[in-house]
């Protein structure tokens, strides 16, 4: 579910996290990640790489509405490869699994993401600084350059995130 253009990226943040099953600080200090892929777990390192990558992250599925379903995370990851994920090499990597997965699974929505992530920039390009919590989604949408989501909704269903 979408946040609120009003609420700050604190509040964002925290519904996100809590509402998929992840810790209060989004897994970031554990040493080992466990995903699951189907039925199918898989546990890697928790690099110092992919730890500087969640936050920018987690901030994209708030801005952008993605879920954190396979399809949600290819279609995260796509956005993030069309954006450019600068020096984040864990990014990199991550977003491309991602977003091959994806193409097996919405290969429509998938490169729709991408073609939408061309079209904005991200939080690898500008950075996060300390203030972050209190900015609103709505504010960090429109750094993104990306479309809320009521209005993509209201433009229809052939209408996506950063459109327009």
């Amino acid at each position: 579910m979408a946040a609120p253009r009003h609420w700050t990226l604190r509040e964002a943040r925290a519904r996100y996290l809590r509402e998929n099953g992840l810790e209060e600080d989004g897994g970031y200090a554990r040493n080992w990640v466990r995903i699951k892929i189907g039925p199918v777990p898989f546990v890697f390192p928790n690099t110092n790489g992919r730890r500087a990558a969640l936050l920018p992250h987690d901030l994209h599925h708030v801005a952008t509405g993605c879920d954190t379903t396979l399809v949600g995370e290819a279609e995260i990851g796509a956005w993030e490869l069309g954006s450019g994920c600068r020096h984040y090499y864990a990014a990199w990597i991550l977003n491309l699994g991602a977003a091959s997965t994806g193409l097996f699974l919405a290969p429509r929505r998938v490169f729709r993401a991408f073609l939408r992530g061309l079209r904005c920039t991200n939080l690898y390009h500008l950075g996060i600084d300390a203030g972050w919590p209190d900015e609103t989604v709505g504010g960090l949408r429109e750094r993104l350059r990306l479309q809320a989501l009521h209005e993509r909704q209201r433009a229809g269903p052939d209408t996506a995130v950063g459109d327009g």
